[in-house]
């Protein structure tokens, strides 16, 4: 089973195994607002789960392993929905950047990412082991099964 990446495995399987680590971890540091906050001016209420920002930390975490230098602004795109506008047709609107930025200086801090050069942010050698090591693990328990 070696060279298992994050590539190779389901992406909703991995974005909750990843997001279920950073939890019982507990190093990703998530801030007081995180119950009060709407993920994007189209929504109309905060997310129900309550872990959701460690949901969104998986989610940008594998994103960025899979294409380099993504910034805040190609997340809100990633991230964002559509506006109901009522009888008119509905358009694409972006997510909230500020969620985004917190969630990427979160996963700063504990090492996963880096700020790169050319801009944007990229995934560090540690951070790329340890998304590569849960994806290995997941890709040990499909065999089993």
């Amino acid at each position: 089973m070696a060279g298992i990446t994050v590539k190779d495995v389901n992406a909703h399987a991995f974005i909750k195994a990843y997001a279920a680590y950073l939890k019982r971890t507990g190093k990703l540091e998530v801030p007081k607002w995180v119950d009060l906050v709407k993920t994007g001016t189209f929504k109309e209420l905060a997310p129900y789960d309550p872990d959701w920002y460690y949901i969104r930390a998986a989610s940008v975490a594998r994103h960025i392993y899979i294409r380099k230098n993504v910034g805040v602004g190609a997340l809100n795109k990633v991230h964002g929905g559509t506006v109901n506008r009522g009888s008119r047709p509905s358009h694409h609107v972006d997510a909230s950047g500020s969620v985004n930025r917190k969630v990427l200086q979160s996963l700063e801090k504990i090492g996963v990412l880096e700020k790169d050069k050319k801009g944007g942010r990229r995934i560090t050698q540690d951070g790329q082991r340890d998304l590569d090591r849960i994806a290995m693990t997941l890709a040990e328990e499909s065999d089993e099964e």
